[in-house]
């Protein structure tokens, strides 16, 4: 179940649990249900914070990874939130990297998890056959090492999504934006504990993305899960959550 949403003002999001603060941050076609496992798993020990990244209601000219990191700032200072373990899938990866170079006082620890920043192989560019729903079917497959994750309920979303120009026009301007928008330069000065899931059959972010991320950041270390693709979290739940539960645990004990 997914925990009960709450609206103040532009955001929307979910806070539940108590101890230190865990922010989840969803990718381009996420949604809160993607950390469902995540957030039930966290929240006996942790304050887990994910808002709705407002992806389609950003104005056209000013859809990009900046002003989404632009975003989670008000919403952090919204909050109150300091020593924040910051978690992003995908685009919600990138977007917590330009905010953390933006803010490094304020990330206690950064986890990434097929993280765009580097290289990202785009869900397609552009939906030349968006209205056939097995073309959007075979697209959304693509992140799962297991086709059959790609749901009838997945696939009926991000078909409703492509099939609504002014949402598709977001899609591309934001994946444009992250493959303009790498972030190789400013990596080696992070200096928080970082640590990287990578899905071992991620075709999306590869294997070779997750080893220059771990390359470029110095306190990082990096974990593989087999037979996974781009969003772990959602394929392989129990040893996404072991991994970066015992991770955790050692790090903000250190």
């Amino acid at each position: 179940m997914v925990p009960q949403v709450k609206e103040e003002g532009e955001f929307k999001y979910i806070d539940v649990g108590d101890g230190p603060p865990l922010m989840f941050l969803h990718g381009l076609f996420g949604a809160l249900s993607n950390f469902q496992e995540t957030t039930a798993h966290f929240s006996r020990h942790y304050r887990v914070v994910m808002p709705i990244l407002p992806l389609y209601s950003l104005p056209m000219l000013n859809t990009n990874v900046k002003a989404l990191a632009g975003f989670l700032d008000r919403f952090v200072q919204h909050l109150g939130l300091k020593d924040i373990n910051l978690l992003g899938n995908s685009l919600g990866g990138h977007v917590a990297l330009v905010y953390t170079s933006q803010h490094m006082g304020l990330v206690r620890t950064l986890i990434l998890t097929g993280s765009s920043g580097l290289y990202e192989n785009a869900f397609g560019g552009s939906f030349p056959r968006r209205e056939d729903k097995e073309f959007i079917r075979k697209k959304v497959a693509i992140t799962f090492y297991d086709p059959a994750m790609a749901t009838d309920e997945l696939v009926d979303e991000c078909f409703v999504t492509v099939n609504d120009r002014a949402k598709l026009i977001r899609i591309l301007s934001l994946a444009k934006s992250a493959i303009r928008h790498n972030m190789a330069e400013a990596l080696p000065s992070f200096k928080m504990p970082t640590c990287l899931i990578w899905g071992r059959q991620d075709v999306i972010t590869p294997p070779h993305v997750a080893e220059e991320f771990h390359s470029l950041i110095p306190s990082s270390e990096l974990f593989w899960i087999d037979q996974c693709g781009h969003a772990a979290m959602m394929e392989r739940p129990a040893e996404f959550n072991a991994i970066l539960e015992g991770w955790l645990k050692k790090t903000l004990a250190g």
